[in-house]
């Protein structure tokens, strides 16, 4: 089978980038024709598609990327399936979905937020991100490299690490992560919180606003900002160095750091809620806080991102959750058990990496959509064949 793949390639850093080149990587090494190009490379997607004439056209990214990841492969005769994430209400590309035979999602929460928002759930298929366990690997506490980012982040020998990482650290939980901190106060042994951010305007304000929590909250000196951009090949070492990966995130369609984490035999705190609930499994490889609050929304703002000329309003008939917060007392109890107990930490990592291996491994993931592919690319040529018939 020739497949041909939209994202962001070369792949940037970031996690709808790294989502498509392993894909890329276990289809090839698996022996299937895969080939990559840029989403928003016209000319070099239409050389592909007439030297390649590849079977099916895999375009990753959310509903936003429509134009690139499906109207463009159709326009010049191409099976489009796209491989697509959560980014609020996806307005009037409704249409444009549901005229799909198969859309790839990355969760069973983002298949429900779909289906919600008016996509056919018949259209809908779980595909889960992959995770290079191999390179996502369990490492010592003395290996250099790991010893080394604890000693550039200014992390004791003597003290735990907790870690969060994302573009920026409050949509991953953090606030709530610092406030369970706080509560604990000296019943644990001695820490650092690290948040590894991302450097851009937005995370820069919120930083600002999170540093600020720390220090009213009496832990800023035991908290850590990093916001340097990092390799694909630091973040191994990254989350070798910690002892707790803590990231209860108030959106989060997959969690592909968790899931790293917990291949680099690191226990996690998560949220019972949303992806994590296909890729963490409470008291075995996460300790998951309960729902504190959805935070809910009863009207948006279609846009020109939203395939919109004229920008509207829209009103819900029922609220829509936006985003979720996580319990601070959960997180603190959880935090509290991982902190006193180096037994339990390890058994929760070797589970974790045992099930990262098995569900998550990118070869793995790129065999389930070789599984999935054929039934689908039998209804879109038959779909194709009506339309010329017609």
């Amino acid at each position: 089978m020739k497949i041909l793949l939209l994202y962001d390639y070369p792949p940037s850093p970031g996690g709808l980038a790294t989502q498509g080149d392993l894909m890329l990587r276990g289809l090839r090494e698996i022996g299937a024709d895969a080939h990559a190009v840029n989403l928003e490379s016209a000319l070099e997607k239409e050389w592909c598609y007439r030297w390649m004439d590849p079977d099916v056209v895999l375009g990753v990214g959310y509903w936003g990327h429509s134009p690139h990841l499906i109207l463009h492969p159709q326009r010049f005769g191409m099976t489009a399936v796209p491989w697509l994430v959560v980014n609020g209400y996806l307005g009037t590309y409704l249409e444009i979905l549901n005229r799909l035979p198969l859309i790839l999602v990355t969760s069973n929460w983002v298949k429900q937020v779909y289906a919600r928002d008016g996509v056919e759930e018949s259209r809908l298929e779980v595909l889960p991100v992959g995770c290079d366990t191999e390179s996502f690997s369990p490492r010592p506490r003395d290996d250099r490299r790991v010893q080394a980012v604890r000693d550039a982040l200014g992390v004791g020998k003597d003290e735990l690490m907790i870690l969060t990482v994302g573009g920026d650290a409050a949509s991953k939980g953090a606030q709530e992560v610092m406030q369970a901190l706080a509560l604990i106060g000296n019943r644990a042994p001695a820490w650092k919180y690290v948040c590894k951010v991302w450097p851009q305007g937005r995370t820069d304000v919120q930083n600002q606003a999170d540093l600020q929590l720390a220090g009213s909250l009496g832990i800023d000196k035991n908290v850590v900002y990093s916001t340097g951009k990092v390799s694909r090949e630091f973040m191994p070492y990254l989350l070798s160095a910690c002892d707790i990966y803590a990231a209860p995130s108030r959106l989060e369609g997959f969690g592909m750091t968790q899931v790293e984490a917990n291949a680099c035999g690191r226990p996690v705190i998560g949220i019972r809620a949303m992806g994590m609930l296909d890729t963490m499994v409470h008291n075995q490889t996460a300790l998951l806080a309960g729902v504190a609050q959805e935070v809910r929304i009863r009207e948006t703002i279609l846009s020109a991102d939203h395939g919109c000329a004229d920008p509207h309003r829209v009103v819900f008939r029922r609220p829509r959750t936006a985003d979720y917060r996580a319990s601070v007392h959960d997180i603190a109890t959880y935090l509290l058990r991982l902190m006193n107990d180096p037994q339990m930490r390890q058994r929760m990592g070797t589970a974790g990496r045992q099930r990262a291996i098995e569900l998550f491994h990118y070869r793995t993931v790129a065999q389930r959509l070789l599984n999935i592919l054929p039934r689908y690319l039998e209804v879109a040529r038959e779909q194709q064949q009506h339309a010329c018939a017609g």
